[in-house]
């Protein structure tokens, strides 16, 4: 469980007054004084230090990742790149604004465009904020620095699949597609390639080898067949574990520790050696938590950073409890973006409360209920 650290008060110095008391007396003294020291040190740190109940939370476990998105700059760009070259359909088209959206986002006066686009079983959402722009990705980002995040699309063809993306000109992040090695019992046999979209956010596309991956990544024939997970860079993979499992519920379903040429060439960073944990809720695609080994010189998430800025990728997932979760992580974990969960009553059947909050390395997640 995660923990807010107490602030410990400073002891009270005096001396006993000289009393005369019998040897029994002062060993029954002494024992029902370390009994009562001992009660209030095991006793948990809401009650030590009388603060709010809210700190002792029951976790209220995350049933879903429902979809993933980021923001974009030119929505009409981005559609077009990722309905015609990645095979993704749109699903809605909606334009946003008002009080809800701004307690939601934190961000004053925004009016944003949004789209929901779909590849197989899996959404990806794209925001455009019309009012106010935000800064852009910096371009010397590298794969181990802390707002590194991206989506694992999985191709049935990669050699296709990489025939597509040069044809329509895409930049690449890795030096070109990788085979990661047989040595490596969990990722041995593995396919992938990193590119970036016209906003200069990374993705991958993957493809298994026989035995690896979902079974639905075996029997669908199309190029483009969906999302498998979404990956982020963190500094502390325990830190990492204890928000997204002992916190909101998600379960470790595989380990992974990649390193050698072939690592370092997807990721396009020398010596690239990584620690790799992947998470699930009951439904959805997967978290995966990609700590660098080394090289450590990642750079943390930028200060201040906002919704509106082309760097933030989010995550959406459904809870049982909404408010319990959310005011869980509030009491345990850094600040939300949200100063409260927000309510949505025209929001329709996809939620109707809804609050972001960050991770220990400032990854976003919109915790929504419905």
């Amino acid at each position: 469980m995660w923990r807010v650290p107490s602030r410990r008060r400073d002891a009270q110095r005096g001396s006993w007054p000289p009393t005369r008391v019998s040897t029994a007396r002062a060993g029954y003294l002494l024992t029902v004084g370390a009994l009562l020291v001992g009660a209030i040190l095991l006793a948990p740190t809401s009650i030590r230090m009388g603060a709010p109940r809210a700190q002792v939370l029951p976790p209220a476990p995350i049933t879903a990742v429902a979809k993933m998105g980021m923001t974009v700059e030119d929505m009409d760009r981005s559609v077009a790149f990722y309905t015609s070259v990645l095979d993704f359909e749109k699903l809605s088209d909606v334009e946003v604004a008002g009080a809800e959206y701004e307690a939601l986002t934190g961000v004053f006066g925004l009016r944003a465009r949004i789209v929901d686009l779909q590849l197989g079983d899996e959404t990806l959402d794209l925001t455009e904020y019309l009012t106010p722009r935000g800064r852009e990705i910096p371009r010397d980002s590298r794969s181990n620095d802390r707002w590194f995040q991206h989506v694992a699309i999985i191709t049935s063809d990669m050699v296709a699949a990489y025939d597509r993306l040069r044809t329509n000109n895409v930049r690449h992040a890795s030096t070109g597609p990788q085979r990661l090695p047989d040595w490596n019992p969990s990722a041995g046999g593995i396919e992938a390639f990193y590119f970036f979209d016209p906003d200069w956010h990374v993705l991958e596309v993957l493809q298994f080898p026989d035995g690896k991956g979902d079974l639905k990544w075996h029997r669908d024939r199309g190029l483009f067949l969906g999302i498998d997970h979404t990956a982020i860079v963190v500094a502390d993979t325990e830190a990492s574990v204890r928000f997204y499992g002992d916190l909101l519920g998600l379960q470790i379903v595989g380990t992974s520790e990649n390193y050698g040429d072939e690592q370092a060439h997807l990721n396009n960073v020398y010596g690239a050696h990584l620690r790799i944990t992947t998470l699930h809720a009951a439904s959805g695609p997967g978290v995966e938590l990609l700590e660098y080994l080394a090289p450590r010189d990642g750079r943390v998430y930028p200060a201040r950073a906002r919704p509106n800025d082309l760097f933030h990728w989010q995550t959406t997932v459904v809870s049982a409890d909404a408010r319990q979760t959310f005011e869980t992580v509030r009491a345990q974990a850094p600040s939300p973006v949200s100063g409260n969960l927000v309510a949505f009553p025209d929001a329709g059947k996809e939620f109707r409360v809804a609050g972001l909050i960050r991770d220990p390395d400032g990854h976003a997640l919109q915790v929504v209920g419905r």
